[in-house]
């Protein structure tokens, strides 16, 4: 079934369908078209329960989306279930909540958030899955949510042996205590020889809004419509902060504009 054939109500009665292809289909359309009903909300709900759509790894993929869309529909009476989605054993879930409680931004997760960062890594774990928790997923929530509480744990993985991990933390330490020389670090690792680690961190850059990285983004060996989204996000930065009092952009923004103007 084609999104553009679907309309609210049959994604509603998909998410009850016997076919978890519906289902899961169901729970992605409802989250990427913003459908923020009563109904949608609690039909999201309560497939975070489900046990029907379970791959033979154990993975749990209508749950994974229904995560994913919660996040995006803004509600917050999904935090309580989305919290106790962080113990759930597809580590995909656990990833999902903590993105999709970072985008809620309510302050009522992050106990359970920094409960996630103290369980020790396992040296046993599934192909292609490097790390028993999402940290790098959590790690950006705590510095999204500006749980300043959490410094002295978040500061513990800036020299996490995954390097995508200590991106994240560098990215939540700046947000946490305004120091630049973590997002200098985020500037360095742009020239990392991995070209999916640079599209990454050009988002981190975006997030923070890291005005000294304006012109290191946009000399970046990635995609220019990636430097323009993270350009964006540091001109957001500029213009919410620092507008001149006779109306006029101030001159960071102006900085970024010509560098993105240069990129189109």
């Amino acid at each position: 079934m084609q999104g553009a054939q679907l309309t609210v109500d049959q994604a509603i009665t998909n998410l009850r369908s016997e076919d978890t292809g519906l289902r899961f289909y169901a729970a992605w359309w409802l989250g990427r078209f913003r459908i923020n009903t009563p109904e949608a909300v609690d039909g999201l709900i309560a497939a975070l329960a489900d046990e029907d759509d379970r791959t033979e790894a154990g993975g749990y993929p209508l749950r994974r989306n229904a995560s994913r869309a919660l996040g995006k529909l803004g509600e917050r009476r999904a935090v309580p279930p989305l919290i106790a989605c962080l113990d759930c054993s597809d580590y995909y879930v656990r990833e999902a909540a903590a993105q999709s409680l970072e985008m809620l931004g309510d302050l009522s997760c992050v106990p359970a958030l920094i409960e996630r960062l103290q369980i020790p890594e396992s040296s046993d774990l599934p192909a292609g899955q490097p790390l028993t928790e999402p940290y790098d997923a959590i790690l950006e929530a705590l510095g999204t949510l500006g749980a300043q509480e959490t410094i002295t744990d978040v500061q513990k993985f800036v020299n996490h042996p995954v390097v995508r991990v200590q991106c994240s933390a560098w990215r939540a330490m700046y947000q946490l205590t305004g120091d630049t020389s973590y997002g200098n670090q985020l500037i360095n690792a742009l020239s990392h020889k991995d070209l999916q680690l640079r599209r990454a961190v050009l988002s981190d850059l975006g997030a923070i809004g890291y005005l000294a990285a304006a012109q290191p983004i946009a000399k970046t060996l990635a995609e220019n419509s990636l430097k323009l989204i993270a350009l964006k996000g540091l001109l957001e930065k500029q213009v919410q902060g620092h507008r001149e009092s006779d109306g006029y952009l101030c001159a960071g923004a102006k900085e970024v504009m010509a560098v993105m103007d240069d990129l189109l």
